[in-house]
Protein backbone atom coordinates (compact mmCIF):
# COMPACT_ATOMS: atom_id res chain seq x y z
CA UNK A 1 0.00 0.00 0.00
CA UNK A 2 2.75 2.10 0.89
CA UNK A 3 4.31 1.50 -2.24
CA UNK A 4 1.55 2.51 -4.29
CA UNK A 5 1.06 5.66 -2.56
CA UNK A 6 4.92 6.57 -3.19
CA UNK A 7 4.87 5.60 -7.01
CA UNK A 8 1.33 7.77 -7.11
CA UNK A 9 3.27 10.91 -5.82
CA UNK A 10 5.91 10.04 -8.09
CA UNK A 11 3.68 10.29 -11.12
CA UNK A 12 2.06 13.64 -9.65
CA UNK A 13 5.35 15.06 -9.47
CA UNK A 14 6.30 14.10 -12.95
CA UNK A 15 2.69 15.28 -14.11
CA UNK A 16 3.05 18.72 -12.17
CA UNK A 17 6.65 19.48 -13.83
CA UNK A 18 6.07 18.64 -17.05
CA UNK A 19 3.10 20.85 -16.91
CA UNK A 20 5.38 23.50 -15.34
CA UNK A 21 7.40 23.04 -18.25
CA UNK A 22 5.13 22.95 -20.91
CA UNK A 23 3.68 26.76 -19.27
CA UNK A 24 6.49 28.34 -18.04
CA UNK A 25 9.74 27.30 -19.77
CA UNK A 26 8.62 26.89 -23.02
CA UNK A 27 6.21 29.78 -22.80
CA UNK A 28 3.24 30.55 -25.53
CA UNK A 29 3.87 30.64 -29.45
CA UNK A 30 5.26 33.58 -30.54
CA UNK A 31 2.29 35.21 -32.44
CA UNK A 32 2.95 35.87 -36.12
CA UNK A 33 3.74 39.44 -37.36
CA UNK A 34 0.99 41.26 -39.40
CA UNK A 35 1.53 43.59 -42.09
CA UNK A 36 -0.52 45.40 -44.42
CA UNK A 37 -0.21 45.11 -48.16
CA UNK A 38 -1.81 46.58 -51.06
CA UNK A 39 -2.12 44.74 -54.04
CA UNK A 40 -2.68 46.16 -57.93
CA UNK A 41 -2.77 45.48 -61.26
CA UNK A 42 -4.98 45.40 -64.35
CA UNK A 43 -8.52 43.94 -64.65
CA UNK A 44 -7.39 40.09 -65.98
CA UNK A 45 -4.23 39.91 -64.21
CA UNK A 46 -5.40 37.87 -61.83
CA UNK A 47 -5.06 39.54 -58.28
CA UNK A 48 -8.03 37.85 -56.87
CA UNK A 49 -7.91 34.14 -58.06
CA UNK A 50 -4.18 34.76 -56.57
CA UNK A 51 -5.43 35.60 -53.34
CA UNK A 52 -8.50 33.09 -53.04
CA UNK A 53 -5.66 30.62 -53.95
CA UNK A 54 -3.63 31.09 -51.20
CA UNK A 55 -6.32 31.41 -48.75
CA UNK A 56 -7.32 28.20 -50.04
CA UNK A 57 -11.06 29.19 -50.78
CA UNK A 58 -12.95 28.25 -53.84
CA UNK A 59 -12.37 29.92 -57.05
CA UNK A 60 -15.21 28.97 -58.98
CA UNK A 61 -17.55 32.29 -58.43
CA UNK A 62 -14.41 34.52 -58.30
CA UNK A 63 -15.34 38.01 -60.46
CA UNK A 64 -13.72 41.13 -61.18
CA UNK A 65 -12.98 43.35 -57.75
CA UNK A 66 -14.85 46.63 -57.92
CA UNK A 67 -13.60 49.12 -55.31
CA UNK A 68 -11.51 47.09 -53.17
CA UNK A 69 -11.74 43.71 -51.24
CA UNK A 70 -9.32 42.66 -48.22
CA UNK A 71 -7.82 39.25 -47.33
CA UNK A 72 -5.75 38.33 -44.57
CA UNK A 73 -3.22 35.38 -46.13
CA UNK A 74 -1.63 33.46 -43.83
CA UNK A 75 1.74 32.18 -44.10
CA UNK A 76 3.99 29.98 -41.70
CA UNK A 77 5.92 33.20 -40.10
CA UNK A 78 3.31 36.53 -40.90
CA UNK A 79 -0.07 37.28 -41.26
CA UNK A 80 -0.50 39.87 -44.94
CA UNK A 81 -3.92 41.79 -44.44
CA UNK A 82 -3.93 41.95 -48.23
CA UNK A 83 -5.56 45.17 -49.73
CA UNK A 84 -7.05 44.55 -53.49
CA UNK A 85 -7.93 47.38 -55.40
CA UNK A 86 -9.62 46.95 -58.43
CA UNK A 87 -7.90 46.86 -61.59
CA UNK A 88 -10.36 48.48 -64.40
CA UNK A 89 -9.90 52.20 -66.01
CA UNK A 90 -11.88 53.93 -64.01
CA UNK A 91 -11.32 52.40 -60.74
CA UNK A 92 -7.10 52.66 -60.98
CA UNK A 93 -7.40 56.67 -61.05
CA UNK A 94 -8.46 56.41 -57.22
CA UNK A 95 -5.33 53.94 -56.39
CA UNK A 96 -3.30 56.27 -54.36
CA UNK A 97 -6.31 57.13 -52.31
CA UNK A 98 -5.66 53.81 -50.66
CA UNK A 99 -2.10 53.67 -50.47
CA UNK A 100 -1.72 54.95 -47.07
CA UNK A 101 -0.83 52.88 -43.94
CA UNK A 102 0.51 50.55 -46.69
CA UNK A 103 3.68 48.64 -45.59
CA UNK A 104 4.26 46.77 -49.03
CA UNK A 105 3.22 46.43 -52.38
CA UNK A 106 1.86 43.24 -54.87
CA UNK A 107 1.68 44.12 -58.37
CA UNK A 108 0.56 41.40 -60.14
CA UNK A 109 0.67 41.91 -64.16
CA UNK A 110 -0.40 39.54 -66.88
CA UNK A 111 2.65 38.17 -69.03
CA UNK A 112 0.42 37.03 -71.53
CA UNK A 113 -1.21 40.10 -72.01
CA UNK A 114 -1.55 42.18 -75.49
CA UNK A 115 1.05 44.94 -75.89
CA UNK A 116 -1.61 47.60 -75.09
CA UNK A 117 -2.07 46.26 -71.47
CA UNK A 118 1.41 45.31 -71.12
CA UNK A 119 2.31 49.73 -71.74
CA UNK A 120 -0.38 50.23 -69.46
CA UNK A 121 0.57 47.72 -67.13
CA UNK A 122 3.80 49.50 -67.22
CA UNK A 123 2.58 52.62 -66.78
CA UNK A 124 0.96 51.59 -64.15
CA UNK A 125 3.90 50.04 -62.16
CA UNK A 126 5.95 53.15 -63.03
CA UNK A 127 3.87 55.40 -61.38
CA UNK A 128 3.61 53.15 -58.12
CA UNK A 129 7.49 52.54 -57.72
CA UNK A 130 7.50 56.37 -57.51
CA UNK A 131 5.03 57.16 -55.82
CA UNK A 132 6.21 59.11 -52.66
CA UNK A 133 3.70 56.96 -50.50
CA UNK A 134 5.06 54.01 -51.80
CA UNK A 135 8.68 54.76 -52.94
CA UNK A 136 10.51 53.42 -49.72
CA UNK A 137 8.34 50.13 -49.74
CA UNK A 138 9.15 46.46 -50.65
CA UNK A 139 7.31 45.60 -53.80
CA UNK A 140 6.85 42.01 -55.22
CA UNK A 141 5.64 42.02 -58.61
CA UNK A 142 4.16 38.37 -60.23
CA UNK A 143 4.50 37.98 -63.80
CA UNK A 144 1.12 36.08 -63.62
CA UNK A 145 -0.03 33.29 -66.41
CA UNK A 146 3.43 31.78 -67.19
CA UNK A 147 1.61 29.01 -68.19
CA UNK A 148 -0.08 30.07 -71.10
CA UNK A 149 1.71 30.08 -74.83
CA UNK A 150 1.57 33.97 -75.26
CA UNK A 151 3.28 34.37 -72.00
CA UNK A 152 6.71 36.84 -71.78
CA UNK A 153 10.19 35.05 -70.15
CA UNK A 154 10.91 36.52 -66.91
CA UNK A 155 13.78 38.28 -69.21
CA UNK A 156 11.48 40.22 -71.83
CA UNK A 157 9.45 41.44 -68.72
CA UNK A 158 12.25 42.84 -66.80
CA UNK A 159 13.35 44.59 -69.84
CA UNK A 160 10.46 45.79 -70.98
CA UNK A 161 9.31 47.09 -67.43
CA UNK A 162 13.06 48.52 -67.50
CA UNK A 163 13.10 47.34 -63.62
CA UNK A 164 16.89 47.53 -62.97
CA UNK A 165 17.00 51.02 -64.00
CA UNK A 166 14.13 52.41 -62.70
CA UNK A 167 13.72 50.61 -59.49
CA UNK A 168 17.68 51.18 -58.42
CA UNK A 169 17.89 51.26 -54.85
CA UNK A 170 14.38 50.25 -53.80
CA UNK A 171 13.55 46.25 -52.85
CA UNK A 172 12.14 44.21 -55.06
CA UNK A 173 11.34 40.74 -56.46
CA UNK A 174 10.03 39.61 -59.72
CA UNK A 175 8.14 36.03 -59.67
CA UNK A 176 7.27 33.92 -62.55
CA UNK A 177 3.76 32.54 -61.42
CA UNK A 178 0.54 31.14 -62.34
CA UNK A 179 -2.26 29.34 -60.47
CA UNK A 180 -1.63 25.82 -61.68
CA UNK A 181 1.80 26.59 -59.66
CA UNK A 182 1.36 28.31 -56.13
CA UNK A 183 4.62 26.71 -54.96
CA UNK A 184 6.02 29.73 -57.39
CA UNK A 185 3.79 32.12 -55.59
CA UNK A 186 4.35 30.99 -52.40
CA UNK A 187 8.38 31.10 -53.14
CA UNK A 188 7.66 34.72 -53.76
CA UNK A 189 5.48 35.69 -51.11
CA UNK A 190 8.03 34.03 -48.75
CA UNK A 191 10.60 36.08 -50.41
CA UNK A 192 8.38 39.30 -50.32
CA UNK A 193 7.57 38.76 -46.30
CA UNK A 194 11.90 38.68 -45.45
CA UNK A 195 11.79 41.56 -46.93
CA UNK A 196 9.00 43.50 -45.20
CA UNK A 197 10.75 41.99 -42.28
CA UNK A 198 13.98 43.86 -43.42
CA UNK A 199 12.50 47.25 -43.97
CA UNK A 200 10.61 47.02 -40.67
CA UNK A 201 13.88 46.03 -38.54
CA UNK A 202 15.36 49.25 -40.02
CA UNK A 203 12.66 51.69 -39.07
CA UNK A 204 12.47 50.45 -35.56
CA UNK A 205 13.25 53.88 -33.53
CA UNK A 206 16.14 53.90 -32.07
CA UNK A 207 17.52 51.43 -34.42
CA UNK A 208 21.11 52.54 -35.84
Amino acid sequence: MGQCLELTAAVCRIGVYSCFRAFCCKGPPSPRTEYDVVCVGLTGSGKSSLLTQLCSESTESIIPTTGFSIKAVPFQNAILNVKELGGADNIRKYWSRYYQGSQGVVFVLDSASSEDDLETARNELHSALQHPQLCTMPFLILANHQDKPAARSLQEIKKYFELEPLARGQRWILQPCSVENMDAVKEGFNQFINLLEENDHEHIPGRI
